[in-house]
């Protein structure tokens, strides 16, 4: 419950555009284990890593003024498609670093990495597809109209150029159906 009244908390109240945060740069936030992120086996439940994710990705939209640009425009996030990897636990009261980033975006989705470290171990990794929502008509927003309206906010007369995605999130995201999908001439 902590957890989503914090999501709560950073969606109401959004962190402040960092200056000269870009699209592309990685944002790090500093998380510690509480006992309600547990599972029976006493480490981070595999849903409390998706909670954990959505606070990250909230601030991290934040932190590039993406807050303020979705409230303007009226838009906003949502989840289409996630998958996760774990490779070491987090138990009770361990700090660790989430580290969200930008891999890329298409014509239908953005994509995101997520990861989990402790001590610069890997614990987990997650990559996220997002969707633009209108929040009053919940049409698609196209990710180049979101590049478009973050690159005017920061003062920027050419939107950046999505970077090629990792092989393994490209497959990734065809297996799952977020990909653009391939155009059929009648």
């Amino acid at each position: 419950m902590t957890r989503m009244l914090q999501l709560a908390w950073t969606g109401i109240f959004p962190r402040k555009r960092v200056p000269g945060r870009s699209l592309l740069d990685p944002s790090v936030y500093t998380m510690r284990v509480l006992p309600q992120d547990l599972d029976l086996l006493m480490h981070v439940n595999n849903g409390s890593y998706l909670q954990l994710m959505d606070v990250a990705r909230f601030r991290h939209v934040a932190e590039m003024g993406g807050a303020a640009l979705g409230r303007e425009k009226k838009f906003g996030a949502v989840v289409a498609a996630s998958t996760m990897k774990y490779r070491r636990s987090l138990k009770l009261f361990d700090t660790f670093e989430l580290t969200t980033r930008v891999l890329g975006w298409d014509e239908r989705c953005f994509y995101m990495e997520q990861v989990f470290t402790r001590r610069e171990k890997l614990c987990a990794r997650g990559i996220v597809a997002t969707r633009f929502l209108h929040s009053l008509t919940n049409d698609r927003i196209p990710p180049s109209v979101v590049v478009e309206g973050l690159a005017q906010a920061h003062g920027q007369a050419n939107p950046p150029e999505s970077p090629a995605l990792p092989d393994d999130v490209a497959a990734w995201a065809r297996v799952v159906d977020v990909a653009p999908r391939p155009r059929v001439d009648a």
